[in-house]
């Protein structure tokens, strides 16, 4: 059963403007969790419109392989509670980008230095972004 919401972020797009949105009840818990854990520059993409595999991209940071565990469990133990478990676990071993894959949300926990390179943020640039910060939650 997910948990009451609804929780409201402040949605920031370079094309668009800043309008409250309300987050799917996955999204809030994973935030939550992960910001319980001093995750940083927490983002949500929503792909809906960009006939991705799937509805929303969850992306955070944690500043070493061991803070990007303690994030990945942490999440993966919030959405549990509503009975959600992930499909795929991707990059636990390493821990530089985990990839947790809920198929309507796919969570992914960056060290600083993948979460550079990789950009998803720019790769999936038509998408709309929406910034979190740990007060939002």
């Amino acid at each position: 059963m997910p948990r009451a919401g609804p929780w409201l972020a402040t949605c920031m797009s370079k094309t668009k403007s800043t309008r409250a949105t309300t987050l799917p009840d996955e999204i809030a818990a994973a935030a939550r969790a992960a910001a319980d854990k001093k995750a940083t520059a927490m983002v949500v993409l929503d792909l809906r419109k960009a006939q991705a595999f799937t509805d929303h991209f969850f992306i955070c940071t944690g500043q070493n392989a061991r803070q990007v565990k303690a994030i990945a469990d942490a999440i993966e133990a919030a959405l549990a509670q509503d009975g959600l478990t992930p499909a795929h676990v991707e990059g636990y071993a390493k821990a530089d980008w985990i990839l947790l894959d809920y198929f309507t949300v796919v969570v992914h926990v960056f060290s600083p230095e993948l979460r550079r390179f990789y950009d998803l943020e720019r790769l999936w640039g038509s998408a709309e972004r929406t910034e979190l910060a740990a007060d939002d939650l």
